[in-house]
C-alpha cells in the first residue's frame, strides 16, 4: 500500500494490513519525501496509531478530531501530527503514572476535544 498522509487511506484496506506493513508504508512515505526525522520508526508508529483510530470511524473521536482540525485550517498531515502529539502525551502519562485505563481514556478524549488548529500552529512556530 502506498501511504500519503494527505489522503484518507481506505479503512478496510488499512486495517487489513499487518501493523508492520502500516509502519513500513508510513516510513517509506517520509523517506521518499526526503523528510528527515530524529526517529523515523517512532514517528511512523504515531502516524499509524492515529490512522488506526481514524479508520475505526465514527465510533472513535480521532476521525471527528481530524476532520475538525482540517476544517480549522490544518492540512491532513499536520492534523495527524497534532493528534499524534496528544497520543504521545497520553501514552507517556499512562505508562509512567500508571493511570486507570478508564480515566486515561476520558482524559485522552478531553484533550482531543480541546485540540485546535490555532494553538497547534502557535506551538509549531
Amino acid at each position: 500500500m502506498k501511504y500519503d498522509p494527505q489522503k484518507n487511506p481506505n479503512p478496510g484496506i488499512w486495517l487489513s494490513l499487518e501493523e508492520a506493513e502500516r509502519v513500513y508504508s508510513v516510513q517509506k512515505f517520509h523517506t521518499e519525501a526526503n523528510i528527515k526525522l530524529p526517529n523515523a520508526t517512532l514517528h511512523s508508529l504515531f502516524h499509524v496509531i492515529v490512522e488506526n483510530q481514524v479508520a475505526l470511524g465514527d465510533d472513535f473521536i480521532a476521525k471527528a478530531t481530524l476532520e475538525r482540525l482540517m476544517d480549522e485550517g490544518l492540512d491532513r498531515h499536520e492534523a495527524i501530527h497534532a493528534i499524534g502529539s496528544v497520543v504521545a502525551t497520553h501514552v507517556h502519562k499512562t505508562v509512567n503514572d500508571k493511570v486507570d485505563p478508564g480515566e486515561a481514556t476520558r482524559v485522552y478524549q478531553k484533550k482531543l476535544n480541546g485540540l485546535n488548529a490555532a494553538e497547534w500552529k502557535k506551538l509549531m512556530q
